[in-house]
Order: C-alpha cells, then structure tokens, then sequence
C-alpha cells in the first residue's frame, strides 16, 4: 500500500502549486482593480489579449469562469436560473452559467470583476456576440466586436485587409476607453512574450510525444489556465519554462501520467468539466492515456502564422486561422497530423451539447480520420458545465466497449 501511495505521489506535477498561486493572485488583481485604478476588459477566449495587456487592462474570460463554475459542480443551478429568465436551455451552458452569474454575483469566486469595457472575437463561435451583447448591457459598458470570416481552406488577402482594419480600431476602442495612447514598443514585447509563451506550451504538450507520457490531456486542461488568461505575460513565459522543466525531467525518470501505459488516446472537444477526474481515473484504469487534444493545442495551433517581430501585422491572420473557425476538411487534417505526431490509438469525441461549432462536424472527421488511419472513436454525449446531459452508466459502457475494441485491434 505505501509503495502504490509513493508512486502516486511522484506522478503528481508539483508546478500546480505555482499555477494555483499564480491564478490566486490574478483573481485578485481584478477583483480589486477598482480600488487601484486599473480597468478590467472582459475577453472571449480566443479574442486578441494582447493589445488590452499593453495598455495594463486586465483581461478577464467568463469562459473560463464557466469551466470553474463546471468544476464546482455549480453548472445546474446557474444554468437553470438562466432558463427561469427566458434562455433557452439549448443555449451554450458558459453563456448560460455566466449570465446568471452576473446578476446573482455569485459562482465558485464570488462573481467576476465588473467590467469596464467588453471584448468579443466571433472566431469560436456566433453565440458569443450574443451573449456579449447581453452582458454589454447588463453593466452599461462599451462593447467591441472583432468580427473574423470563416476560413474554409486559405485566408485571402481581402479577409487580411478586412480584419485588419478592425485590428486598427480595436487599438483605438482601447485608446479611448483608457483615455491614453498605446505604447507600440511594449506592444512590440507583449507580442514578443505571447509567441514565447506559446512555444513554450506547445513544447509542454509535445512532451506527451514520449512513451510513457509524462502528461496527459487532463493535466492539460488545467496548466492551460495561463497561456489564455496572461499570454503575452513574462509571468506566463516563467511559468511555462518551470512546467517544460519538469515534464523534461519526468520523461527522462520514465514517470508516466498513466501507470503501465498501454494505449494512446486523443480527445476532440472541450472537457467535461465536472467529471474530469473520473474520467481521468475510467480511462486509466484501463492503462489508457490521452496524449493529446485539439482542445488545449488550439492557443499555439496558429503559431506558423504570427510574426513575433511585425505581432500586430499578423495578427489578423494568427486570430482567424484557429481551430475552430476553419473548415471540417482541415480540422481533420489537423486531427490526423496529431495522430501520426503522437502515435495515437483512438479517438475520444466530446459531443458537446453546448457547443455546435465544436461538435457539429465531428462524426466527418471520424469518418474522415478511420477511413485514413483506420483507428476507433469513442464518442461521449456530454455537456462543458450543465450535468444534466451526462449519464454515468451510459459512458462507462461505451468506455468499456472502446477499450474492448482497442484490445480486438492490438491482437491483430
């Protein structure tokens, strides 16, 4: 029993610790920004953070709030007083969480900073400019839209100029809500920082490319925190190196994140959030690890695009070309490149209730990806926050079946 206990102790990552101070201490920046003269910008999670960073803005992301608030297990409540107030319960179930939040100002932290001006990039997905403009009014704040075209397989030059221009007049939304002009050389070292920390997390993640892994896709999902709450941060630059540091060092003492890693799975999808750890546990009970996700990969998957030296002449380009503001062709594309760069196994599709965007093409990207690399798909009917689509019996077996398949296909 002691050795089972030492062995799980040393799988631990012992950077969360830092992570959780570093997050602790973020909160409270913005839950006091009032109080010390600061502005607070709401931000949807693949919206451009880094003029709002050079012009000393705290970005704020109710979708990450929302997966907090999956975490906690508090989703049904709040998603259910947002039905009481005429949303549809089909509705995204962060938008759903977050509206009730904002009225009740509650949730796992107490509510969110009120914000001074809100951010909304539509490059994930349509419901946001809703749900922003909602929120918009509901505190009586400016808002800004950055509208992205969809890119189905190249991004033309007339979309350039298109985004481009609306990248020009994001700078001076900011300028006039912080009443002062940007500094283009700290907006230069923002960029500079926001390609360093991306790099850095893609190494992270590329660590996973080791036999056994020494991190799997649910320690992903949460040291994502950083490279989407503080990109373009010294403080996530730091962070990043400590956590590659020590996945570095777990790969060359052979530490694996699953014990007797026996299969290499990839997740499609934004997590469960309220069931992560059991499905961390489900899935390695059966010496299963998932190596690799299209989820945490999407804040580094534009990297090719993006300029460190000309950030904010490329910026159009790196924020309309991500993963899910392309077409189901390229997504697939993508999903195969992972599964030759992690030799993976199998497939674990998140059919996400609450995202459409996410989720709507995924049964032709299996198809897609079996016909290419003929390797099996697990898909769970689920939802990011609201529990009530969940159902533990019916997932384990389907678990069950998928493991049994992956044992048929190994014997072969």
């Amino acid at each position: 029993m002691a050795e089972i206990d030492e062995a799980k102790e040393k799988r631990k990552i012992k950077a969360v610790k830092r992570m959780k101070e570093i997050m602790t201490a973020y909160y409270i920046d913005a839950k006091t920004a009032e109080q010390t003269g600061k502005k607070v910008a709401w931000i949807t999670s693949g919206g451009p953070v880094e003029p709002l960073i050079a012009m000393d803005v705290i970005p704020v992301y109710p979708e990450n709030h929302g997966a907090m608030i999956g975490a906690s297990k508090m989703g049904v409540d709040l998603c259910e007083k947002a039905e009481t107030m005429g949303y549809s319960s089909d509705l995204c179930s962060y938008a759903r969480s977050d509206i009730s939040c904002a009225t009740l100002n509650g949730g796992p932290i107490g509510g969110l900073p009120r914000p001074d001006m809100l951010v909304c990039c539509n490059n994930i997905c349509g419901t946001v400019l809703k749900w922003y403009e909602v929120q918009a009014r509901f505190f009586k704040v400016p808002l800004f839209i950055l509208d992205t075209p969809f890119c189905h397989t190249e991004f033309t030059e007339e979309a350039r100029r298109y985004v481009q221009e609306q990248i020009n007049e994001y700078i001076a939304f900011l300028e006039e809500s912080c009443g002062k002009k940007l500094d283009f050389d700290r907006m230069q070292e923002v960029g500079r920082l926001s390609v360093e920390g991306q790099r850095l997390w893609q190494a992270v993640l590329d660590t996973a490319i080791n036999r056994p892994a020494p991190l799997s896709a649910f320690d992903a999902f949460f040291h994502l925190a950083l490279i989407v709450t503080l990109r373009g941060t010294q403080q996530a630059v730091d962070y990043y190196r400590l956590l590659l540091a020590e996945m570095r060092e777990r790969v060359a003492s052979g530490i694996g994140a699953v014990p007797n890693e026996r299969y290499r799975l990839l997740w499609d999808n934004i997590p469960v959030w309220f069931r992560t750890k059991w499905l961390s546990e489900k899935f390695a009970s059966h010496e299963a690890c998932l190596v690799a996700d299209t989820y945490t990969s999407a804040w580094c998957g534009s990297l090719k695009y993006v300029d460190e030296n000309n950030f904010l002449g490329t910026m159009a380009e790196c924020y309309t070309r991500i993963y899910l503001n392309i077409g189901v062709d390229e997504m697939a594309r993508q999903v195969i490149e992972m599964v030759d760069k992690y030799v993976v196994d199998g497939l674990v599709m998140h059919s996400n209730r609450s995202c459409k965007p996410y989720s709507l093409g995924q049964y032709d990207i299996q198809r897609i990806v079996g016909e290419q690399k003929g390797i099996p798909t697990l898909m769970i009917e689920a939802d990011m926050v609201d529990e009530r689509s969940f159902s533990e019996g019916q997932i384990e077996t389907r678990i069950e079946a998928f493991i049994e398949m992956l044992r048929e296909k190994e014997k072969r």
